[in-house]
């Protein structure tokens, strides 16, 4: 059952602990603390089972018309279920009661990594177009991919 969590420190939790049994995505240490230190403040929403999270994403405004999936995870057991989608669809909504005019996603370009290859596909098959590209955004091995897609 996706609910919105409301609690901060919930929210950091829920991030860490997603984020952390996911390290062929998320394996930088300081990338998961930055991620689960930044959902204590943004809006998230995730799967509870009860009070285990199997799955969980976040939005961040990034201007008054876009914001952006700040972090998404589901773990690896939930992956080919619906989950990630159901999450997306909750921050969907989301943006567009908020009056968001797009949203927007960064993952790692395609080509570079099978996991992130899926990844790719899967925003792809929410909607999401390629915007651009920034080769060295994070570094020269993971060339960030940003997706973008109208909120109607």
């Amino acid at each position: 059952m996706i609910i919105e969590v409301t609690e901060k420190d919930k929210r950091e939790r829920v991030c860490r602990e997603i984020l952390r049994s996911l390290p062929d995505w998320f394996g930088n240490p300081e990338s998961v603390e930055e991620y689960a230190l930044g959902c204590r403040e943004l809006p998230v929403w995730a799967d509870m089972d009860p009070d285990k999270a199997r799955g969980f994403t976040a939005f961040r405004p990034t201007s008054g018309c876009a914001g952006e999936i700040y972090v998404m995870g589901v773990s690896i057991e939930h992956h080919r279920k619906g989950l990630g989608r159901e999450l997306f669809w909750a921050l969907y909504r989301y943006a567009k009661d908020e009056g968001f005019k797009f949203l927007t996603v960064k993952t790692v370009q395609m080509g570079c990594y099978p996991d992130y290859d899926r990844t790719n596909l899967f925003y792809q098959s929410l909607g999401f177009q390629e915007l651009e590209t920034f080769p060295t955004l994070w570094d020269e091995q993971n060339p960030c991919q940003v997706y973008i897609m109208e909120v109607k």
